[in-house]
């Protein structure tokens, strides 16, 4: 990859030189067509030039630094086997550019070792936004959190994947997860089938989290054992959710008697995560509020009880669902 080169030292422009020792880690540094680094050009407006095992940046000062930690930070990603790609892109920009986060960054560039992450069978997620890292601290230091934000945060996706950790490990005996069976604006009337048949299309969004982090093969094994259960919420009624890690999906689509009757299901030795947009709610006009929104506004500040709250800035999947969230909340939504 070779660009026309812009003078150095112009104004407050800058010049730096990265050498990388692992020549193996590059094509999954670049990208396929160098397109991390055509990306990395594009979002901060530096001039990117690769021979061989070294990568000139040209540019603003504070661009060309803010340009180094990224590549710094995506080259020790690869080298712990993470697939790089122009969201992750995106994301280490913004986790670079984050004062709170900075050390986080520079510390994994610079030692090589993950700051945030979950494991699992399949794969080890780290966090692509400051939110996202604030979230998975939350996620090991609370017994309950409410996790609120725009579909495509990775609300659920991150409680599952940390759900499946602490199985792994044994730090809980089941995994359970729950969501209203509330159509999202349509009516589907009678579904066909027995009652897995008819509440499975409403779980599938919790199925494929399930399947992205474990073995087909022990998903199944780990259902029908009982390990993990996969339920609408109406089944959780007189019981205690004792070791386990439980989740909540879809919550604003509870009605308040609902959402109270979920939260003191609350065990011994349980976590309990309720992931919901406040802002996406499908229960039928008329019937009864949101159950999420109250219950935020009565368990804002219990002890215990933690708060992540997300932001179409946090949306990590395609660029334009960001902006498609902050268009119908925006000011002239």
């Amino acid at each position: 990859m070779s660009r026309k080169p812009v003078p150095a030292q112009s104004g407050d422009r800058s010049r730096v030189e990265l050498v990388f020792e692992r020549p193996q880690h590059l094509a999954a540094l670049f990208g396929q067509y160098d397109q991390n680094l055509v990306a990395l050009e594009n979002r901060l407006g530096v001039y990117v030039t690769a021979r061989g095992n070294r990568v000139q940046l040209e540019g603003s000062a504070e661009q060309v630094a803010l340009a180094r930690d990224v590549l710094q930070d995506l080259y020790a990603r690869v080298g712990r086997g993470e697939e790089v790609d122009t969201g992750l892109v995106d994301a280490s920009i913004a986790m670079a550019s984050e004062p709170v986060l900075d050390g986080i960054v520079r510390a994994e560039a610079a030692d090589r070792v993950p700051g945030i992450m979950i494991r699992t069978r399949k794969k080890t997620i780290v966090p692509r936004t400051p939110a996202q890292a604030a979230y998975m601290r939350a996620l090991t230091n609370n017994d309950m959190i409410f996790a609120l934000g725009p579909a495509g945060t990775g609300k659920t996706y991150v409680a599952v994947a940390q759900a499946v950790a602490q199985l792994i490990t044994g730090s809980v005996q089941r995994l359970i997860l729950s969501r209203p069976a509330v159509e999202a604006g349509e009516r589907l009337g009678f579904l066909p089938g027995d009652m897995k048949e008819k509440v499975d299309p409403y779980l599938r969004p919790l199925y494929d989290a399930l399947y992205d982090c474990l073995p087909a093969e022990q998903v199944e094994r780990r259902i029908s054992s009982g390990e993990i259960e996969i339920a609408p919420i109406a089944f959780m009624r007189g019981r205690t959710l004792a070791d386990a890690f439980v989740i909540l999906d879809e919550a604003q689509n509870t009605t308040p008697a609902q959402m109270k009757m979920f939260l003191t299901r609350f065990g011994q030795n349980s976590r309990m995560v309720i992931c919901g947009d406040p802002n996406q709610v499908d229960i039928p006009g008329g019937v009864a509020a949101s159950g999420l929104a109250d219950a935020v506004r009565r368990l804002e500040g219990v002890e215990g009880i933690a708060m992540s709250r997300f932001s179409a800035a946090d949306v990590v999947r395609h660029p334009i669902v960001g902006r498609i969230v902050e268009a119908y909340e925006g000011p002239n939504a």
